[in-house]
């Protein structure tokens, strides 16, 4: 387990202590996740900065089901495409065997 270090974001105008283990990681997503806060703030100017942190959290929940069911998709059409292989593999060592 690596250690931990202490990072400092800041999230829709306030600032936030954490322990990461990957700085990089976790300074790119407080600011993919301050992006959609200030995102939906434009959409709902109106809003209580709660209701827009609760919108901006379904927004990235959406989008995270939306690419789990991308790579869900494609590793179903990645098994068949090798199971396919296989096949036609089977079928060229079995009719190129010496009888």
């Amino acid at each position: 387990m690596s250690e931990k270090k202490k990072l400092k974001v800041n999230i829709f105008d306030k600032e936030y202590s954490l322990l990461v283990e990957n700085q990089e990681i976790a300074a790119e997503l407080a600011k993919y996740i301050n992006n959609v806060m200030k995102e939906t703030q434009e959409e709902l100017h109106d809003q209580p900065t709660e209701t827009v942190a609760v919108i901006a959290a379904l927004n990235i929940a959406y989008d995270l089901f939306v690419e789990k069911n991308r790579f869900r998709e494609f590793s179903i059409q990645a098994t068949d495409k090798v199971k396919k292989i296989k096949l036609l593999l089977n079928e060229n060592s079995i009719s190129s065997s010496p009888s």
